[in-house]
């Protein structure tokens, strides 16, 4: 028996009700030879019946992607979209290993009927079949061509904002620094939830969650792993694949990372914020004591995911309105 160094945070009680029923579809430990079998999971049945609530339609683009690459991005809008409105850029988790664009859209389609927003959802290239760095650059490349296709698409530049969820958030926050770095579009904001930063995996939030919870530690080895292969922890991984490596977080949008006390990514989600606190910026952290990872999605009626959703939209609410 392996006693922790540091024992793990308690669970929510109500989350940790929940559990049960998550573990029959996720376990907590993901292992490469699972990542097929994952990759079969569902799509939301009720995606359709959601875009029609919120009086949005559905359309697919296909686009250059990384080097002559080509990646399928989603559109979710008004059919009358005449009016420019906000822009959301989308980027879905799972891990670098798994998952589609159409998974973590949802929390975004009511905004569209609250604020005309356009919602764009990139369906980048997974690993290992495609390494650091095909899926941020092709993330990068579709956050360009919502940028160039604004007008058409119906969005206010000035109101684009980039955003999703564990590796989603990740690569948003690379996306995000590579455009400051590379002069590129002119974010207004950057909404980090529970990003998957540090391909280290080495913090004491990472060793408290192992073999408990969803996405534990060697789930987290997995998907970077896949992602780096042999540059993983030297200095040849990129700050765009892992931004926790940035030094310099200086001149970024307002950012908004929320996080659980029992998750593989809080105390690198802490850091960030901190990170960029020190560098003169903005950023609003949100730390859920007892939260798993993706709780708010796997367990939504749950007292605590209620205040989590409520707390990021109104963030998110501010800085469309702006």
């Amino acid at each position: 028996m392996t006693t922790r160094i540091h024992p793990a945070p308690p669970f929510d009680p109500e989350l940790d009700a929940a559990l049960g029923m998550v573990r029959e579809m996720i376990p907590p430990s993901l292992l490469p030879e699972m990542i097929p079998a994952m990759r079969q999971m569902p799509d939301d049945p009720t995606l359709e019946a959601q875009i029609a609530a919120v009086g949005a339609v559905h359309e697919e683009r296909t686009i250059a992607g990384f080097e002559g690459g080509e990646i399928v991005v989603s559109i979710f809008r008004r059919p009358d979209q005449r009016t420019p409105g906000p822009g959301i850029y989308h980027i879905h988790g799972g891990g670098m290993i798994i998952g589609n664009r159409f998974q973590g859209v949802q929390g975004f389609l009511p905004f569209i009927e609250s604020h005309g927003a356009v919602i764009v959802s990139a369906e980048y290239r997974l690993a290992p079949e495609f390494p650091d760095p095909v899926p941020v650059e092709d993330c990068y490349a579709g956050l360009i061509w919502t940028a160039e296709h604004a007008d058409e698409l119906g969005i206010d530049p000035s109101r684009l904002v980039v955003g999703g969820a564990s590796a989603g958030g990740g690569l948003s926050a690379g996306v995000t620094l590579m455009a400051r770095d590379r002069k590129g579009p002119e974010l207004r904001a950057s909404l980090l939830i529970y990003p998957m930063l540090d391909d280290r995996n080495d913090t004491v939030s990472a060793h408290q969650i192992q073999g408990i919870g969803v996405w534990d530690k060697t789930s987290n080895d997995t998907g970077w792993d896949a992602l780096l292969g042999d540059r993983r922890h030297t200095d040849a991984v990129s700050i765009y694949a892992a931004p926790a490596r940035a030094k310099d977080l200086s001149g970024l949008p307002p950012t908004f990372i929320d996080v659980g006390t029992a998750e593989v990514f809080r105390d690198e989600d802490v850091a960030y914020a901190s990170g960029i606190w020190a560098a003169g910026g903005d950023c609003e952290l949100h730390v859920w004591p007892g939260g798993f990872h993706g709780f708010d999605g796997l367990a939504p009626q749950a007292r605590l995911s209620v205040a989590m959703i409520e707390v990021r939209n109104a963030w998110l609410s501010r800085m469309l309105d702006a």
